[in-house]
């Protein structure tokens, strides 16, 4: 489990497709100052871009890789990436530590895009995004949203789009700094929310 907040932006240093899939290697992030320490094991969960994805190798000067499955590729934007993109990371959470975004559990329901990027008056930014079709089921207004390993917040859903408010913080500290309009990003719904419709559901068939 994750909790939505991107501890720091990893350089991918190689991607490399392969028959079952693709490999990752990823740099060590920069992280805040007194921060603890990066040093994944193998075995480890990273939530990548929001994606779960297992520490499969570690190299030299911090440098860790990871297999992609043909799911992942298929089912994320992660197949887009290339050496020198950034990414977002975040170790899982332990049961004692604070939960500050919300319950993330690094498993992408899909894949939307930027439609609109505005500045606002405080130095933050708006930003607009599309979903596919049924992800809209899941977006309340000041719901939880996933977005590339973000933990944010909905704003004014209307149908397919619904907007998010970044602050100066997380346009500095994540990847959503640099988005633009057209980028494609990974999103997974409140899982909770998901677990609430699950079991209305069931009863409902009863």
């Amino acid at each position: 489990m994750f909790s939505g907040l991107v501890e720091g932006c990893a350089e991918v240093r190689a991607f490399t497709r392969a028959r079952s899939g693709a490999r990752l290697e990823l740099a060590p992030p920069r992280l805040e100052r007194g921060a603890p320490r990066w040093k994944p094991v193998r075995g480890e969960s990273i939530a990548v871009q929001g994606c779960c994805l297992t520490v499969a190798r570690l190299g030299a000067r911090g440098r860790t890789g990871y297999d992609l499955s043909r799911e992942t590729l298929a089912e994320t934007h992660l197949g887009e990436l290339e050496a020198g993109t950034r990414v977002n990371v975040e170790r899982s959470v332990r049961l004692a530590d604070r939960l500050g975004g919300h319950l993330v559990s690094g498993h992408v329901d899909a894949v939307g895009r930027v439609l609109r990027v505005l500045d606002s008056a405080d130095g933050g930014r708006l930003v607009t995004f599309e979903v596919p079709r049924g992800f809209e089921r899941w977006l309340i207004p000041k719901g939880s949203v996933t977005i590339d390993g973000v933990s944010l917040t909905v704003v004014a859903p209307r149908g397919r789009r619904f907007q998010v408010a970044l602050i100066p913080e997380t346009l500095r500290k994540t990847t959503l700094g640099a988005a633009r309009a057209g980028a494609r990003v990974n999103l997974e719904a409140d899982l909770i929310g998901k677990w609430v419709a699950r079991l209305v559901g069931v009863r409902g068939r009863r």
